[in-house]
């Protein structure tokens, strides 16, 4: 599936706030699960919807690093809101699986991917690009990952371009956000004003454009579409933080600055930076035997190159300090990623900083560095 080649003309239809539900309707009538942000023991996770109501309309998140709580906002929008605690990835790329058993009669058996047809609504830009790293990672290479690219295939994208950023969020200096430009089925704006609370529906694929069909709506004006791009131009200039643009260079250049042991120093080693990150990848593979000895498994997991044994080889591990560490995950993610990928492993969307728990800011460390080049 191709969702970067629409149909011709991508469509845009008007529809007031209320009828959000039968988009959600269509989506089911297509057969799709429908999964969006729903407020969970204080924080949002990616849930099934019954319909829009169980959406945290009105909630905003109140972030900073090291805190992540949800607040009552100032008007009634769907999408106020920014990020779930973890992305897509977790859909396309479970944080455990099994992937095959072996039984006494030594037969190997690979398990089948479940990959229903699921729709995804809310999805923030920064979480496409983060997808599209993914599927570079998983797919691009000489050694495709089926599982991957069966969950992935059965995806339906259903984006919000965002009208208000958290204060963790940097998109705008990744070239991820806050506007979604393509990788979605549909796309929707949120406008409110004092006379009016409606949405402007995008079709990006031509599975978009079938679900578009369903729905009642009046085709968008110009001057509706260019109220929408100027909220995420507004978006995007609301942002605080940003990434220094040299940052590829100079993580290259600073391998033994002093900074990483001043980070090292707060750092608890914890991973929780990774696991909430949209394009960590790194995983583990363990073997598993019944008690009795009757099956064997063999498991795939997440894991992190914040743990001690994740470097390990024959007689020790080689990143024995915490310093190495998070030296190795902020250069890899920032650097080293445009060597092997072609492009940046960080998106911008600012989870690492509101889920550490100490408050570390990848964009303050990488201006602290930035801050010695000039100085120097």
């Amino acid at each position: 599936m191709d969702r970067a080649a629409p149909e011709p003309a991508d469509r845009s239809i008007v529809i007031p706030a209320e009828s959000l539900g039968d988009l959600i309707a269509a989506l089911k009538s297509e057969g799709y699960q429908v999964w969006g942000a729903q407020e969970r023991d204080g924080a949002l996770g990616l849930a099934p919807l019954a319909g829009a109501a169980d959406l945290p309309r009105g909630r905003v998140e109140a972030a900073q690093p090291g805190t992540v709580t949800l607040v009552d906002g100032p008007r009634a929008a769907f999408f106020d809101h920014t990020l779930p605690m973890q992305g897509l990835k977790r859909v396309v790329y479970p944080a455990q699986e099994r992937l095959c058993a072996a039984t006494d009669a030594m037969t190997l058996e690979e398990d089948p991917v479940e990959a229903p047809p699921l729709a995804v609504i809310g999805v923030r830009p920064c979480d496409l690009a983060a997808l599209n790293t993914l599927t570079a990672v998983f797919e691009a290479g000489p050694f495709v990952d089926g599982r991957f690219r069966q969950r992935r295939e059965a995806l339906f994208l259903v984006a919000v371009n965002c009208m208000r950023p958290a204060t963790t969020c940097f998109c705008a200096s990744m070239n991820t956000g806050p506007r979604a430009e393509a990788g979605f089925d549909l796309v929707l704006d949120e406008i409110i004003d004092a006379d009016r609370h409606d949405f402007i529906v995008t079709a990006g694929s031509p599975r978009g454009h079938a679900v578009l069909d369903a729905l009642s709506g009046e085709n968008a004006a110009e001057a509706d579409l260019e109220t929408a791009r100027a909220g995420s131009r507004a978006c995007a200039e609301a942002q605080s933080r940003g990434m220094p643009e040299r940052i590829e260079v100079l993580l290259k250049e600073s391998y033994e600055h002093p900074h990483w042991s001043e980070v090292a120093e707060r750092c608890l080693s914890c991973a929780n930076c990774t696991l909430v990150c949209p394009t960590c990848f790194c995983s583990t593979v363990e073997d598993r035997s019944s008690l009795d000895g009757a099956q064997a498994e063999r498991w795939r997991r997440w894991d992190s190159c914040f743990g001690l044994d994740f470097s390990y080889l024959h007689g020790g591990a080689v990143r024995t300090e915490t310093a190495s560490r998070y030296r190795q995950w902020m250069t890899h993610k920032l650097s080293h990623w445009h060597d092997q990928f072609g492009m940046s492993g960080c998106v911008g969307c600012g989870r690492c900083i509101g889920w550490c728990p100490v408050g570390i800011d990848i964009t303050a460390e990488a201006r602290v560095l930035e801050a010695s080049e000039q100085a120097a």
